[in-house]
């Protein structure tokens, strides 16, 4: 997660009860793993005295600056955030390294086509195993074919 951030703040009140998030990102922060795939990651702690609501302000290695109210957002859902960004800075990285335009534009006749090798079926509906074994009667009023990977496509063809 600190691979994409130049500097992480964490504000909160040590005797605020809402600083659970806080205190969950921090020790992700401190993680030995997470310091190890960014060691230039600033971690700056602000210890409040005031009323001021826990609040993370992350700053990507691109200079944008992200604040999280932690009052609200659980760490996961901010660390998850973080991870989406940076995937996307990374793939963004990608194409231009490339010498590739960002963002990439897909003229709205090709968004319609279908991959080449693909089949076009016109109506299934996929049920895993245990969901056809509890309607074993819905299903046999049905034509049905088992695919790999454990599920069933049932056709809607009436074979009575």
């Amino acid at each position: 997660m600190l691979k994409f951030l130049s500097k992480v703040k964490i504000e909160f009140n040590a005797l605020d009860p809402r600083t659970a998030a806080c205190m969950e990102f921090l020790a992700q922060c401190n993680a030995r793993k997470a310091k190890e795939s960014n060691p230039a990651c600033q971690l700056l702690v602000k210890r409040r005295t005031d009323d001021h609501p826990p609040q993370i302000t992350v700053t990507f290695v691109n200079g944008v600056e992200e604040k999280f109210d932690a009052t609200c957002t659980p760490a996961q859902k901010i660390r998850t955030m973080i991870l989406e960004k940076g995937m996307m800075l990374e793939t963004e990285q990608m194409f231009k390294d490339a010498g590739e335009k960002w963002p990439v534009v897909i003229p709205e006749e090709e968004i319609h086509q279908y991959a080449p090798g693909t089949k076009v079926i016109d109506c299934f509906v996929v049920f895993w195993v245990r969901h056809f074994v509890e309607h074993r009667v819905f299903a046999a009023c049905f034509d049905f074919l088992v695919v790999d990977l454990g599920v069933f496509v049932i056709k809607f063809v009436n074979v009575t």
